[in-house]
């Protein structure tokens, strides 16, 4: 079983496999990158393109996980996080701050 906290905005893909015990919170994407395709150019239906998360992981809101692959048991995924490869069992994942430029508009009306 797994919890969706606020679920507002939270995208599962149809092939997304979630473990036991999995809490994801609002704005959680669990998508694709793209659909694969055979030697001749044509979609292969039915093949795995959504993440896989195992047991006892905690994703906050609005981390996006993209693309056929897996995020380790017992592993915390910090808000507003964008993973696109494997993550090992038992890690944290987080952002630092973004910085925040300001400057002067010139010829402004």
């Amino acid at each position: 079983s797994f919890f969706i906290d606020h679920g507002t905005g939270t995208v599962i893909g149809e092939t997304a496999v979630i473990g036991s015990n999995v809490k994801i919170y609002q704005g959680v994407t669990l998508g694709a990158l793209s659909f694969p395709r055979d030697a001749c150019g044509a979609l292969v239906k039915g093949a795995k393109r959504h993440p896989t998360i195992e047991d006892d992981v905690t994703i906050y809101a609005n981390a996006t996980i993209l693309g056929d692959i897996t995020i380790g048991r017992g592993t915390t995924i910090g808000s507003n996080v964008w993973i696109k490869e494997s993550v090992l069992p038992n890690t944290l994942v987080t952002i630092g701050e973004p910085e925040i430029r300001k400057r002067e508009i010139r010829n402004f009306r």
